[in-house]
């Protein structure tokens, strides 16, 4: 048995120029200590000028992986609770990320001076407490999401021991959340696209989760778009589909004509943007394999000069048309780190 950890970025087309990025910054613990703090190395998706990701996903030296999606927040009672003078989001990732040894732990100081900025779900798993073929022991995978004011914490192992994996999908999990971020009123307005557990990407994720079998076929389903062919894919729209309504998605195949209930499920320079992928394996090293770009095989690749759009896209490729690929990172910085993801 193996533990995959993958996210789709979801962003605008004119935001795909990305680095993939290595930091090993030695800090110790204290001025005094010798100690090196956990993270004191990480990897991760990023862009030009970020000293974080975004994305974000993040492989660390604790022994811990992070990533979230953004689930936003509709309740305007919460504008109130927003407070930028505190520390906003990227930089209590930053901390977290460097000091946690444990998936609770990262919660613990992620959640403090909640700025109620950049609102996410996070998940955060112990790549130390896996070990293959056994069972999977309590604190591997911790779920936070945030609203201004609000914290949820939750330790989700128990979803991984029932149902094999835990998804996300811009959406919170957590019934307190949900219903503070002001879901319920999209739900009556729209239906259950904007459900946790009926939104398509679920109902593809539910149905085809068990065709995964290695790294491949987890590539296969997390770049996955048959939107035309996919009844989940299916909406009330004209045409009655949309290329939204997939785990990569490619809304730049909408046609810019048709008939969408809401803006999201229309035409636009936006969807999948990336895929990265690590395993019990690779992580060892704090690798990953990624892929740049919309999703293409099922759909047509993408290129700027025949999609119509408008949008600055300087220094990028025409033809998006990558395959996944996995970057091996310069040797002698993890010694340490691998003898003790392995105790």
């Amino acid at each position: 048995r193996d533990l995959y950890f993958s996210q789709v970025t979801w962003s605008t087309y004119a935001s795909m120029l990305r680095i993939l990025k290595k930091y090993s910054l030695r800090f110790h613990k204290t001025f005094e200590s010798s100690e090196l703090i956990p993270g004191h190395t990480l990897t991760f998706s990023s862009s030009p000028g970020r000293i974080f990701s975004g994305d974000d996903f993040y492989l660390i030296s604790s022994g811990l992986a992070t990533m979230e999606t953004t689930i936003g927040n509709g309740n305007p009672d919460l504008y109130q609770y927003i407070t930028p003078q505190t520390n906003l989001e990227y930089v209590r990732n930053i901390v977290a990320n460097r000091l946690a040894t444990t998936a609770k732990e990262w919660t613990d100081y992620f959640a403090e001076h909640n700025s109620g900025t950049y609102n996410n779900q996070w998940m955060v798993v112990d790549y130390k407490k896996f070990k293959p073929g056994q069972p999977l022991p309590d604190g591997l995978l911790y779920v936070l999401e945030q609203l201004p004011h609000y914290i949820n914490v939750t330790d989700a192992t128990h979803v991984l021991r029932t149902q094999s994996y835990w998804p996300s999908y811009n959406v919170p999990a957590s019934e307190f959340i949900f219903n503070m971020s002001g879901s319920p009123e999209q739900v009556k307005k729209f239906g259950d696209w904007f459900t946790y557990d009926k939104t398509p990407r679920a109902l593809i994720f539910k149905r085809d989760h068990g065709k995964v079998l290695d790294m491949d076929s987890m590539i296969a389903l997390m770049r996955y778009n048959d939107y035309k062919n996919d009844p989940l894919s299916r909406c009330n729209c004209t045409p009655p589909y949309s290329a939204e309504n997939a785990i990569s998605a490619r809304s730049d195949l909408n046609p810019p004509d048709g008939k969408y209930p809401f803006a999201a499920l229309g035409h636009r320079g936006h969807g999948s943007t990336d895929m990265k992928l690590t395993n019990s394996s690779l992580f060892t090293k704090l690798e990953f394999t990624a892929v740049g770009g919309p999703t293409w095989g099922q759909v047509p690749p993408f290129r700027w000069s025949t999609s119509g759009l408008k949008d600055k896209h300087d220094g990028q490729p025409d033809l998006w048309q990558f395959t996944p690929f996995t970057h091996h990172w310069k040797s002698g910085e993890y010694e340490d780190f691998s003898s003790g993801l392995a105790e």
